[in-house]
């Protein structure tokens, strides 16, 4: 079955409400935190108050003997027991063909700690207050040492490992160098633009937590855990840290409260708490309070860079230079080194035809958290690099922001890129249109006459996006340093009643997939959504896959569960075929029946669902009972979601106040399965990536390394007040290489809006002056740049 007669099916493209949110709506959902085990004890972590420090001792003997604790565990008890530090899962090989530095990750410091939050003891205890209490009994002789936290500073700070002299972690580089040098050379005009990209914090509603459960009895484990990929945790926690069998060890993520990338990783919490609950024979729980969650959940973006666009007098693109810092924190976290590598400069092409393309890139350690893929991961990076790019390439030659991009799109597909990347299909220049006539760009002068009345300034700003969505295929990701596979299983369980089971190793934690799923099955089998139920998130249960991030879950974990159907299918015929006396070839299926071409001869699923059960009627020596089916799903080529994004802004010159005041959105995600579901995705991904625009940006002081905004009351996450109306619409070109000609839509909107809210920002400011400004346009910052440019 391919797209076309897929998206022609009942129940598809219909926004049918969420299966899921009864139970959460009715206070039925179980979180981590929900689960109470017998004998449940409580873990608190001593978490270092300084940014980099070497531990000259620890006294954990008063801590002992406090009220109710079962033990006290440091760096030394975990090197004892020859525990590993916690692996990373993607290699980058440097420019000079030697691997990236990749040095230890303790889940206990041992003999130094490199960032504040870095996990020095674990106390357990048998309640959540006595373990609070004897923590604060543990004493740690510290030995402070100078930190380094931006990233621009890092090549000439105090090392914070002995295997990265310099603290430099890898050179990486995409394209060809001198091919670009030779178009600079030659070019009528050459825009240039240095910008950072703001370090964020991911904050989602549930805090991290973890369980950690063993049974002497069978020598097995049981891990708790609000994680995003239970398949993948486990593997890593098995294979790479504690060399156990996998097989003993079993890995719940049951509801979790969002994740936005952070809950992708294995974290030291999971490791200490698995490892412990073996050597108390203990149930033990943590659960991260936000002010930890601040210091330890592997935070996001952090780049330094500096863009080229070289022009031909018309306007057009010749090439693209660019070169970016890229800071990793502390360690590197289970993905980092893709993100600003992979997932980044192959992204810089964006929807234009720019023939030439050089990326350099290098990532330095520094005394901060890890940094890891957060929503968009490397893709918000890269289209907030070259949208902003782009726009000052119009400003500076006189041409409008809509002109300079459609002088410059990709029109032909398929369409390789100089960095690696083949669209597969788009129509750029529609996206833009569409965005120009619902944002009524033709009525923008009067809006902005308007508000000068009021004394204030009123500026539009465009970002056209393209992302890459469900990283694919495994052996080319291998190539490129991929330590997994990145394919994703479905196993389709028909009951005698008709009734049928997904599982899915894919993940979800607010995105829909009980709804979106069983609708994809519905269609196919010709059956209510009510029939289908969808399990995720237990390695007990489900077959082995990889998880959620991305924006892969449809196309490729749906793409699995179509290739489970289709054997289910083929069998079904056969049995229809014996229950009808007829060839199994001339057997068709539509709408929930078998027939027989050219007869009125027919059955319906269910009837051949029973029968599979109960097969008095077919040979068993042919077909064997039972109708339950599993496949794998390994891409071929990523998906290509694009868009074009169009955002007004008025800002109050005499108080820096930026208010977003429209913004509309035309995206295309090619075939949509439940519209209401993409919409919810869309608007939340707009919220986080205007709240990286206007209002969040994660603070460490640059002398003492300490996290200045470690609160909400330091860290301005968006509300709803901060938000405009938004328009939003899609267009849809299938994606040609998944039956369901689905595309990625969970992290569009926080990739495509920085750049249009930042291009608004400064199309506003321009009159007075201000020239270039970096996230977030908070009333101060806008502000000063004002007062700046008086002078």
């Amino acid at each position: 079955m391919g797209a076309s007669d897929f998206v022609n099916l009942p129940d598809i493209g219909a926004s049918i409400r969420r299966k899921e949110d009864y139970r959460f709506l009715t206070g039925g959902g179980q979180y981590t935190d929900d689960i109470t085990l017998a004998h449940q004890s409580y873990a608190v972590f001593v978490r270092s108050p300084h940014a980099h420090a070497n531990i000259k001792s620890i006294n954990t003997a008063a801590a002992k003997a406090a009220p109710g604790v079962l033990d006290v565990f440091v760096g030394a008890d975990v090197a004892a027991d020859k525990i590993n530090g916690l692996p990373c899962g993607w290699l980058i090989t440097s420019t000079d063909g030697t691997p990236m530095k990749e040095p230890p990750h303790p889940i206990l410091a041992q003999g130094k700690v490199r960032y504040v939050g870095d996990h020095v003891a674990m106390v357990v205890a048998e309640t959540l207050e006595q373990a609070k209490n004897a923590a604060e009994l543990v004493e740690v002789d510290y030995e402070v040492l100078s930190a380094v936290v931006k990233v621009t500073d890092a090549a000439k700070a105090a090392a914070l490992h002995d295997v990265a002299p310099g603290n430099h972690c890898f050179k990486w580089a995409i394209g060809d160098k001198a091919q670009v040098d030779a178009a600079f050379a030659g070019a009528a005009h050459v825009t240039q633009l240095d910008l950072i990209n703001n370090r964020l914090v991911p904050n989602a509603m549930e805090p991290r937590a973890v369980i950690g459960s063993y049974s002497r009895a069978t020598d097995e484990y049981t891990l708790y855990v609000a994680n995003q990929n239970p398949h993948v945790e486990r593997l890593l926690l098995t294979a790479f840290v504690m060399g156990l069998p996998e097989h003993k060890v079993r890995v719940i993520a049951p509801d979790v409260g969002g994740g936005f990338g952070s809950k992708i990783y294995l974290y030291a919490e999971d490791v200490c708490l698995t490892w412990a609950s073996k050597k108390l024979n203990r149930n033990i729980k943590w659960t991260a309070d936000r002010s930890e969650a601040f210091v330890c959940d592997a935070h996001g973006r952090d780049h330094a860079s500096h863009a080229e666009m070289a022009l031909d007098k018309d306007g057009k693109f010749l090439a693209l230079r660019v070169h970016t810092d890229a800071n990793m924190g502390a360690y590197l976290s289970t993905f980092a080194p893709a993100i600003p590598t992979i997932l980044y400069a192959t992204l810089l092409a964006g929807q234009y035809t720019t023939p030439q393309i050089y990326v350099e890139v290098d990532a330095w350690f520094t005394n901060t958290a890890p940094v890891d893929a957060y929503r968009g991961a490397g893709r918000p990076e890269a289209t907030y690099l070259l949208e902003r790019l782009v726009t000052r390439c119009g400003w500076e030659l006189g041409l409008a922001q809509d002109e300079i991009r459609r002088r410059n799109m990709v029109t032909q597909f398929p369409y390789q890129t100089p960095v690696a990347l083949q669209y597969d299909v788009g129509d750029f220049r529609a996206l833009l249109e569409r965005a120009n006539e619902l944002a009524d760009v033709a009525g923008f002068a009067q809006r902005k006459a308007a508000t000068e009345t009021k004394g204030k300034l009123r500026g539009i700003g465009y970002s056209s996006y393209i992302e890459a969505c469900g990283l694919a295929p495994s052996n080319i990701a291998g190539a490129l340093g991929a330590r997994a596979g990145l394919f994703e299983c479905g196993e389709v369980r028909v009951h005698p009643t008709g009734s049928v089971t997904v599982f899915t190793g894919s993940h979800s934690h607010g995105q829909g997939h009980e709804t979106t799923f069983a609708q994809v099955v519905a269609a196919r089998l010709g059956i209510s959504v009510d029939q289908v139920d969808v399990v995720h998130g237990d390695t007990g249960r489900v077959p082995f896959g990889m998880g959620t991030y991305g924006s892969r879950s449809l196309a490729v974990g749906g793409t699995a569960i179509m290739k489970a159907l289709d054997k289910i299918e083929t069998k079904a015929k056969k049995i229809a075929a014996h229950l009808m006396e007829a060839s199994d070839a001339d057997v068709e299926f539509a709408n929930g029946e078998f027939t027989i071409k050219g007869t009125d001869k027919k059955v319906t699923f269910g009837q051949v669902a029973l029968t599979a059960y109960v097969p008095h009627n077919y040979p068993l020596d042919k077909l064997e009972p039972g109708l339950n089916e599993t496949a794998f799903y390994d891409p071929t080529n990523f998906t290509f979601p694009a868009g074009t994004y169009i955002c007004e802004v008025e800002i109050d010159p005499a108080t820096g106040e930026v208010r977003a005041d429209r913004f509309t959105a035309v995206d295309d995600f090619g075939n949509i399965i439940n519209p209401m579901i993409v919409e919810g995705q869309v608007h939340g991904g707009l919220v986080q990536g205007i709240g990286q625009a206007l209002l969040e940006r994660c603070v460490y002081d640059p002398e003492s390394g300490q996290l200045l905004t470690g609160s909400f009351m330091d860290y301005t996450m968006p509300r709803a007040d901060d938000m405009p109306n938004f328009t939003l619409d899609t267009l849809c070109t299938p994606c040609s290489h998944n039956p369901l000609g689905a595309k990625g839509c969970g992290e569009a909107g926080a990739i495509g809006s920085p750049p249009a809210v930042m291009n608004a920002v400064l199309d506003a400011l321009k009159p007075l002056g201000v020239t270039d400004f970096d996230m977030p346009a908070t009333a101060s910052r806008v502000w000063e740049a004002i007062q700046a440019a008086k002078h």
